[in-house]
């Protein structure tokens, strides 16, 4: 690629389980770190978000693990209804790794645009103040997908 994926914008690992509660208290243990906040956003629209290019609309149980202090955080995604990236996931796949997460600063387009130069796809866009998140579905030929970020 004339513009890579420059390894130290490597944030996150994000995991797709069944029981977040559980799966989030199991992480903490291991690696000693308080309890997260578990978010829950009910089944509907996900403003400026798409799915597979048509309106996101999902259900989702998130908590962010936060070893920053090691270089990343650990994000653990329970879907709760509705169509998205993290259930069809979760149904061709089972509980594991669904991305792995990079910064890639003012370069986010170029990334993105080479990516889709190779027939990479982009699964899922989303915005939030601030900033964006892209799933690229990588999967088949990386074995993970991967997430695009501007930046945090």
């Amino acid at each position: 690629m004339k513009t890579p994926i420059d390894l130290n914008g490597f944030i996150q690992v994000a995991i797709i389980v069944r029981d977040i509660e559980k799966a989030a208290k199991e992480w903490c243990d291991l690696f000693g770190v308080p309890m997260p906040e578990i978010r829950v956003q009910e089944p509907g629209p996900r403003d400026g978000t798409t799915y597979r290019g048509r309106p996101g609309s999902y259900g989702l149980k998130l908590a962010v693990i936060d070893v920053r202090d090691r270089g990343f955080v650990i994000e653990l995604h329970e879907p709760a209804g509705g169509e998205s990236t993290f259930q069809e996931f979760l149904d061709k796949h089972g509980e594991g790794v669904h991305h792995l997460g990079f910064e890639v600063g003012e370069k986010r387009d170029a990334v993105i645009g080479e990516l889709e130069e190779k027939g990479y796809t982009m699964r899922t866009v989303g915005y939030y103040p601030g900033s964006s998140w892209t799933i690229v579905d990588s999967e088949d030929k990386l074995g993970v997908n991967l997430n695009i970020k501007p930046k945090r």
